[in-house]
């Protein structure tokens, strides 16, 4: 049971916790420029570029989150030996991220997403990428590094995006594996493997990842509906702890009958990039510090708001977050009354 028993001793803990994220990883590049006419060649803008800039994008961002929550992340995936994965190795060791768990194959390509913007709107997003599942291979070597990488882990986190890194088999082996060893997993899922991760600790879908997983349809303000559709989800995957996040309605989180809403915030969206990757990282270190699952909710419905008032995919302000669950009694209102 959680042991700590306020919100400074809770966040000085996230500084000693270490998250294994095994995923899918790519860059997100952006090239900005200005346009002010049409080309002779074809009825398309001719943009001039003013700056370019490659980020982390996918299981990266959620390192990102994790390590600017002050916990250390330990990435685990799967990159192409190309340039793109040079970028990628090199953009790692900017930001002070082990590589330790990344593995290069010559037979995949680095995921980039070339972004091209003029005038605050984008134009047109080229991306370059391989869906299909690993080699065999491929999926020993992403197993060695996991194995030798998850006895440090507080906790696991799997950033799926049907990149190709996860399939039925090696899901099934990671969470084993994890659950031998005691240690929870947290599932941030995409639709080809949604029902491969039996077992899990906690399952985060968004609203239209439950409906598309399950096949099921209803109004989104059908809440019998959505219960339901999440109780099937809890028996399909054998996993009591769900949480839905549901866009400006806030989150909902469920503890075998125990359920919970927790609205959102009011602010200024600038972009709603990123959101869910702040939200898995932070309810990733709740859940290794065994928090309520309310208070991992509320924390991490918080967390996911304030990134959506930033342009473009950054990682959450941790200062702020703690000033705002403060504010908003996050502790007092969700973690002491089930203490």
């Amino acid at each position: 049971m959680n042991q700590h028993t306020n919100l400074e001793d809770i966040f000085s803990a996230f500084d000693r916790l270490t998250v294994l994220i095994v995923g899918d990883v790519m860059i997100d590049s952006y090239l900005w420029g200005k346009s002010t006419r049409i080309s002779p060649e074809a009825p398309v803008p001719i943009v001039n570029v003013v700056k370019r800039e490659k980020r982390l994008g996918g299981a990266a961002n959620v390192a990102l989150n994790v390590q600017a929550m002050g916990a250390t992340p330990l990435l685990c995936s799967v990159i192409g030996d190309d340039p793109d994965g040079g970028d990628f190795l090199r953009l790692m060791e900017e930001r002070d991220l082990s590589t330790e768990g990344i593995v290069q194959s010559p037979e995949r390509v680095t995921t980039i997403k070339h972004r091209i913007i003029a005038g605050g709107q984008q134009l047109l997003r080229v991306d370059a990428e391989i869906e299909h599942n690993l080699a065999d291979y491929e999926e020993r070597h992403l197993e060695e590094h996991y194995l030798k990488l998850l006895d440090r882990a507080d906790v696991v986190v799997f950033e799926d995006y049907d990149k190709g890194v996860f399939s039925e088999q090696n899901i099934a082996r990671f969470i084993a594996l994890a659950n031998e060893r005691g240690i929870p997993t947290v599932v941030d899922p995409k639709k080809k493997n949604f029902l491969s991760y039996k077992g899990c600790t906690l399952f985060k879908p968004n609203l239209k990842e439950l409906k598309e997983g399950l096949k099921v349809d209803f109004a989104d303000e059908n809440l019998h509906a959505f219960e339901d559709a999440v109780s099937q989800l809890q028996a399909k995957l054998t996993t009591k702890q769900v949480l839905v996040t549901l866009s400006e309605r806030g989150v909902f989180v469920a503890n075998g009958e125990e359920k919970t809403y927790i609205p959102a915030h009011r602010r200024s969206i600038s972009d709603v990039s990123g959101a869910g990757d702040t939200v898995i990282s932070i309810a990733a270190l709740c859940m290794a510090l065994k928090t309520s699952l309310p208070f991992l909710a509320g924390l991490s419905n918080l967390g996911g708001g304030l990134v959506c008032e930033q342009v473009g995919v950054v990682p959450v302000d941790r200062d702020r977050l703690f000033q705002e669950a403060k504010e908003n009694r996050l502790y007092e209102t969700h973690e002491h009354r089930t203490a």
